[in-house]
């Protein structure tokens, strides 16, 4: 039998960053795809700055970069009666704004799944070792026993079956999860809201979008509302066809003749020449899993929650689903923790989840994309959705309150404010380390960092005296004369500490405790902080 502590069954991005997220974490895993490679088709294709900052902490963000769009192929959005003809307007997404994008040391990216599937994987196979992802296998039935999953694994090319045995299990299936199924887990939403045809295909576009490089060009005629996807800018789209069955259309009249036509007619040349290279009906769903944890096994990605593509979240959610679960994983793995440490995927991620599924509804449902009518604008939150990227702030047991008050903006879709309240993900400040220009983004991995002011150095001795028994704990005093600089002086400010106050900041990124000002006791105070954290004992605040 087949013994390992972690299977994730799914090889798709989210799946692939589970992988790759657990061995920098030092757990071993076995990933499972049923399919025999990576993706074939675009798919997603929007990865957002805090998807990026999870990349740039595995150290692959320059490699998705280089797989993905060059930065200056982007920066618009388009809506057109014809490519070739009217353009009704054009707007720069909000979250391309210099206020928003200096809220991260990094940019977005545009980098098609087929793309962006292979690099997660590359780095994926070299941190796990041979023969720690398979692809043509898949997992076929399971079972939960007392501290473990088993089940039976299946090649789908010789029909061969493997039993195993796994600590945990990670569904990372997609919308069609077979786990999730297996379980029966309800989902809560709305199922089927609206239809749409997907349409990959090649033909020749420079002329129309060089001069206005945008990730989405809208088509709005009153026979038909589609959108082209930008994938390499010059010869490679998709063309989404929004809500065919309003028009009478079928999926099988949508044969490569008749998408070459509607191609034509949404670019306004009816001799242009195009390839169809693929042609995929769907059905938009809103819907969320009313469990993220069932026993020893968690849903990750699409199989925790189905959203429409309006706003770019699908991929990027579940990444950041399993940036979330992995961490407690190993800590527990490790004895570190206790199990209930893993409750608190779901009190954090499940909430969230819904928010984001409900503002992508939202996004569809105002452009029409349930309707016939054409010249539909979007809503203004429309990729502009700054606090859902950056400002989810979870309340659980992984996060020991201070007593402060939960910043509140006027939008929490459109406005992030930056806090370094328990929960809430750390604040990205431009530090010096001797020479160099690092962001506070750069400090956090698959460790847990302790940022002290500069006359914290009580702290960094409490943390030395605590570090042989907990996970990897990094220290760091910031300020003058301290391990960095903060050349702006803000630091102190945005993290809301004095110059004797820490915060401590989980391998997630996120704030788990803070202590405002010096104390008289910091080894029982970081020591208390932590059990409270590993589920221990009680926190003290």
């Amino acid at each position: 039998m087949l013994d390992i502590p972690v299977l994730i069954s799914g090889g798709g991005p989210v799946g692939l960053t589970a992988s790759l997220l657990l061995s920098q974490h030092g757990v071993r895993s076995l990933l499972v795809e049923r399919h025999p490679g990576t993706a074939l088709t675009p798919k997603a294709r929007g990865i957002n700055a805090r998807t990026m900052e999870i990349f740039r902490q595995c150290g692959i963000d320059a490699a998705v970069r280089d797989a993905g769009l060059a930065e200056g192929r982007l920066g618009l959005i388009v809506w057109t009666e014809t490519l070739a003809g009217k353009e009704i307007e054009r707007r720069v997404p909000g979250r391309a704004t210099a206020k928003n994008m200096a809220a991260t040391p990094v940019r977005n990216c545009l980098c098609a799944q087929d793309d962006l599937e292979p690099v997660i994987r590359r780095f994926a196979e070299e941190a796990a070792g041979p023969g720690a992802l398979r692809f043509n296998t898949e997992l076929t039935s399971f079972s939960q026993g007392p501290g473990a999953v088993t089940g039976t694994l299946t090649d789908r090319t010789t029909g061969a079956e493997t039993p195993f045995k796994a600590r945990y299990l990670i569904a990372a299936e997609g919308a069609q999860s077979r786990a999730r199924r297996t379980l029966a887990v309800k989902m809560i939403g709305e199922e089927n809201v609206y239809d749409s045809v997907n349409i990959l295909f090649h033909a020749d576009l420079t002329q129309w979008v060089e001069h206005r490089p945008a990730a989405l060009y809208f088509v709005e005629q009153e026979e038909l509302r589609a959108t082209f996807l930008t994938i390499n800018g010059r010869d490679r789209w998709g063309f989404l066809i929004h809500s065919p069955k309003k028009y009478g259309w079928q999926p099988q009249d949508f044969t490569p003749e008749f998408c070459a036509a509607l191609i034509r007619k949404g670019v306004g040349v009816p001799d242009l020449a195009v390839s169809v290279l693929g042609v995929g009906p769907w059905e938009a769903s809103a819907i969320v899993a009313d469990r993220y944890r069932v026993g020893d096994v968690f849903l990750a990605g699409d199989a925790a929650h189905e959203m429409p593509p309006t706003g770019g979240f699908g991929l990027n959610t579940g990444v950041q689903d399993v940036h979330n679960l992995t961490w407690k994983i190993a800590a527990v793995l490790r004895g570190k923790a206790d199990d209930r440490l893993l409750d608190s995927y779901h009190a954090e991620r499940q909430p969230f989840g819904q928010i984001v599924t409900q503002n992508s509804l939202a996004n569809a449902m105002s452009m029409g994309r349930n309707a016939r009518q054409s010249n539909v604008l979007p809503r203004r939150e429309f990729l502009n959705e700054q606090g859902l990227i950056f400002g989810a702030c979870y309340e659980s047991t992984a996060v020991v309150p201070d007593g402060t008050p939960r910043p509140v903006a006027d939008d929490p879709v459109t406005e992030y404010l930056p806090s370094a309240r328990p929960g809430g993900r750390a604040p990205h400040v431009w530090l010096k380390r001797g020479n160099e220009k690092i962001s506070t983004i750069d400090l956090f991995g698959p460790h847990f960092v302790l940022l002290a002011g500069s006359d914290g150095e009580a702290w960094r001795r409490a943390a030395q005296a605590i570090v042989p028994s907990w996970p990897p704990l990094r220290v760091f005093t910031v300020g003058k004369d301290a391990d960095l600089g903060d050349p702006d002086g803000t630091w102190h400010e945005a993290y809301g500490v004095n110059t004797d106050g820490a915060v401590l900041v989980r391998p997630d990124g996120h704030i788990a405790w803070r202590s405002r000002s010096g104390a008289s006791n910091p080894l029982e105070l970081l020591r208390a902080a932590l059990d409270g954290l590993f589920g221990r004992m009680p926190a003290i605040a």
